[in-house]
């Protein structure tokens, strides 16, 4: 009679343990019978309410944002024609437009035709917003700056969803937009913020005419790399006069620099960064 194989231990191989390592998903978990160890489902159930808690989280910007950051840029506040989280979920095309009254007051407190103009949406996780943007707007601003371009003030918009750009570019006629929001949450983490970008955005653009940089949060893209990427693809699109579909990243990452990205789980649930 044949000796049967001796079962894998899931705590103690070397090899599951390096897997592990390179990808958040829940792949070499074992089980109980036909389910999730309890560990795990305790693990999913915790991860799934972080999802759900960054999503129907309001951003605070002092508390978020923190005060000196505030302080520093001016950082004032603006709301899309949703009027609360409600509207937001179920109405996503109110949260691509702004309200009169916050268009008036864009206008009057952001210079028009700067090079750069930076914008911090709340998008469906506040939790990235508190997590990654304090961290990337200084030092896009420093890295603007350095490179010679003029900087708009930056600006928080509540309920905000990616075709806000558009507004954005038809107000202040800036060359490049930059827009900071929150990503969709899945269960590897609630903290991945995504950094969309367009050359000269106007009523009618799409996704064909912006450019994205996703993941950014602390297991995939870090702030100084997704702060390269951002100023790398700006420059590209000053020099061609366009971006999206006709832009694309130069060069790639090395081996040291390549993030290790939430991909699916075994739910088959992945944070997704559309937000259009």
């Amino acid at each position: 009679m044949s000796e049967q194989p001796s079962p894998i231990s899931f705590d103690s191989s070397p090899l599951l343990r390096a897997v592990r390592v390179r990808t958040p998903a829940r792949i070499f978990v074992g089980r109980a019978g036909p389910s999730y160890r309890t560990r795990t489902q305790l693990e999913l159930r915790r991860d799934h309410a972080a999802a759900l808690d960054a999503v129907r989280a309001e951003v605070d910007r002092e508390r978020d944002l923190g005060t000196d950051l505030v302080q520093r840029f001016q950082l004032f506040e603006v709301c899309t024609r949703a009027g609360s989280k409600h509207d937001y979920l179920r109405r996503p095309d109110l949260g691509r437009r702004l309200t009169e009254a916050a268009r008036e007051w864009i206008r009057k407190e952001c210079p028009a035709g700067c090079v750069l103009q930076v914008v911090i949406g709340d998008g469906l996780s506040a939790a990235a917003v508190a997590a990654q943007a304090p961290g990337l707007l200084p030092r896009l601003e420093e890295e603007a700056r350095r490179r010679g371009w003029s900087f708009g003030r930056p600006f928080f918009i509540r309920y905000c969803r990616v075709g806000i750009l558009n507004d954005i570019g038809d107000l202040l006629d800036p060359e490049i937009v930059v827009l900071l929001i929150g990503e969709r949450p899945g269960l590897a983490t609630a903290e991945g913020l995504s950094a969309y970008l367009a050359y000269r955005p106007r009523p009618g653009h799409t996704d064909a005419q912006r450019n994205l940089i996703s993941n950014i949060h602390a297991r995939g893209v870090s702030p100084e790399e997704a702060v390269r990427r951002i100023l790398a693809l700006a420059e590209q699109m000053r020099r061609r006069q366009s971006s999206g579909i006709a832009i694309k990243e130069e060069g790639g990452l090395s081996p040291e620099e390549t993030p290790v990205l939430p991909t699916s789980d075994l739910t088959g649930s992945k944070p997704r960064p559309r937000l259009a």
